[in-house]
């Protein structure tokens, strides 16, 4: 929960800055740093070493998560994962839709994937600020849904926002991950093989053309793991970098990403964009009604099952929450716009951000509890 608050507190400092002196923060994120030598380096401006390199680390940390999930949690059981893998889906495809359809024919549309995503740090803490009137199953369903709303971000940035690829830069990083893949499959235990692995494959995947975030998932999903293990590679190097990739490298990113100017012509910019009106109508809307028409499509099938002490109007609440795009809607707004439409696309996350936990939360709050504080689930008829 408290993960939740420092990334607010990063976005409420990026908004402030960009309204105190907007050409400081410019001039700030958009300044050059290089590393390497001659040839064998990379220029980038600041925000994009954030955005291609730091949140690499971010996105090792989701691999690490998935694959746990994957042998010893929640996706382990089909029939509990079921459910909310179900619900995940619609959560993407109806957001998507409902966004080009009011982006049709222009421009913006190419920013379809801005609010499928799911941030679990606000989405979570939101849950975690209600405490006892949010069932476990329900935070249960959220985690398992954002879990696989983030397989469906991850594939998305991979097949749609990389760019001109580079053959033997991309063969370059099959051999990489191959080598890690033998290492994982030769028994080796040591954290920091799979560490060191990890930069050339980065650099391999940047020069690739391929976004380099998706390195940091490829280099996760193949660090070895076993069930009930808890001393192995994989839990060793998730415990000692989640502290790191959520009280640091996703505020940087926030801070780097979520300041934008508020006036009266930017306000009147958004209120006109598309894109704005997409992005709003997908993540308030189009997740709770994919979230919610999945599952009850799901539940219509009698090996499909909510968790325990869950019922229908929990899914509905989890639906809103979901609406909170914000770290991984950012992301995607900045691969998929210039200037142009980027200062609305982030007006309207943050805007739909706050719309979805608020509306999220009060589902829960008016939502009447049993006695015993558990909630029934109520099944479909046959």
């Amino acid at each position: 929960m408290f993960s939740g608050w420092v990334l607010l507190g990063a976005a409420l400092a990026a908004v402030g800055w960009a309204n105190a002196d907007a050409d400081s923060y410019r001039d700030v994120w958009e300044s050059g740093l290089t590393l390497g030598v001659g040839d064998a380096s990379i220029s980038l401006d600041l925000r994009h070493w954030v955005t291609d390199a730091l949140m690499a680390v971010f996105f090792f940390v989701v691999g690490l998560e998935i694959k746990r999930e994957v042998i010893d949690g929640e996706l382990r059981d089909m029939k509990t994962a079921a459910v909310p893998t179900f619900a995940a889906f619609g959560g993407m495809v109806v957001p998507a839709a409902l966004y080009l359809a009011m982006t049709t024919g222009g421009e913006g549309a190419r920013g379809w994937a801005i609010p499928m995503a799911t941030d679990i740090a606000f989405a979570v803490g939101v849950l975690a600020v209600l405490g006892p009137r949010v069932p476990k199953g329900a935070k249960l369903f959220l985690l398992t849904l954002a879990i696989v709303d983030d397989i469906g971000a991850i594939l998305v940035i991979a097949l749609v926002y990389s760019e001109g690829l580079h053959a033997w830069w991309l063969l370059a990083a099959i051999a990489v991950a191959a080598v890690v893949a033998a290492c994982s499959r030769a028994g080796i235990t040591r954290p920091w093989v799979y560490l060191a692995l990890g930069v050339p494959l980065w650099i391999c995947v940047h020069e690739a053309g391929v976004h380099a975030t998706i390195a940091g998932v490829v280099l996760g999903l193949l660090v070895p793991g076993k069930p009930g293990s808890e001393a192995g590679p994989l839990e060793r190097i998730e415990r000692a970098l989640h502290p790191w990739s959520s009280f640091v490298i996703v505020p940087i990113f926030a801070l780097a990403n979520a300041g934008v100017a508020l006036s009266t012509a930017s306000l009147d910019r958004a209120a006109s964009s598309a894109v704005a009106g997409g992005v709003l109508l997908g993540l308030v809307i189009g997740k709770p009604l994919g979230i919610v028409g999945a599952t009850l499509l799901a539940l219509r099938s009698r090996r499909a099952r909510l968790p325990s002490g869950m019922r229908t109007i929990d899914v509905v609440g989890v639906g809103f929450v979901a609406g909170m795009g914000f770290t991984v809607s950012l992301f995607i707004a900045n691969l998929s716009f210039g200037a142009a439409r980027l200062d609305a696309a982030k007006l309207s996350i943050l805007l739909a951000s706050l719309v979805a936990a608020t509306v999220g939360a009060l589902v829960f709050v008016v939502a009447p509890a049993t006695s015993t504080g558990t909630r029934r689930i109520r099944r479909p008829k046959p």
